[in-house]
């Protein structure tokens, strides 16, 4: 992807959008960053009052508000592996800054909502974040992969099911990190 590919595909001129981001790295970061508050207000309005919710019921809240931001899907993949590398380290601490803000609101009213304790919580979100962005890859295959599946159907079960699977593997993260004791701590 191009810059220029971009601002043609927004209909904007190249030059304009230069004026706000110097590269497409940039641009590409602040898409994720605004999708961390799009997850946020997001959860929020999902969970709104809502309290005791059980593992299984926190999984769904999670996956849900995740699988309707594709976009933010597919850039926590990016970020962290180039995209928060290739821009200067001002606009690298302005994404986390605002990203971990948005992470702890989220812890926050998951916590609120939730039977789950703040441990369990933290690692539900790892998780989601982790899952997310390598499922939603997967889920995803370019035109080479999708071609390739179509001529060797066995392999296509790697072109999984994005939010069955977000799902499933979310219920049965949050599960597990109840029903299993808190790790001692290290040595």
């Amino acid at each position: 992807m191009t810059l220029a590919a971009v601002t043609e595909r927004a209909g904007l001129h190249r030059t304009g959008v230069r004026r706000y981001y110097s590269s497409k790295e940039e641009l590409l970061l602040e898409l994720a960053e605004r999708g961390w508050d799009q997850w946020r207000d997001a959860l929020l309005a999902d969970v709104g009052d809502r309290t005791g919710l059980d593992p299984a019921h926190t999984a769904a809240v999670i996956s849900t508000t995740l699988a309707s931001l594709p976009v933010f899907c597919d850039l926590l993949t990016h970020a962290p592996l180039h995209l928060e590398g290739d821009v200067d380290i001002e606009r690298a601490r302005r994404y986390k800054t605002n990203a971990f803000a948005a992470h702890d609101e989220i812890a926050r009213a998951l916590c609120r909502a939730s039977r789950m304790t703040v441990e369990q919580i933290q690692g539900l979100l790892t998780s989601a974040v982790l899952l997310a962005a390598g499922l939603w890859q997967v889920s995803h295959p370019t035109p080479t992969l999708a071609r390739l599946y179509e001529q060797e159907p066995r392999w296509g079960h790697a072109a999984l099911d994005f939010r069955l699977q977000l799902d499933r593997l979310l219920t049965a993260s949050a599960i597990g990190l109840t029903s299993t004791p808190p790790a001692a701590p290290p040595r």
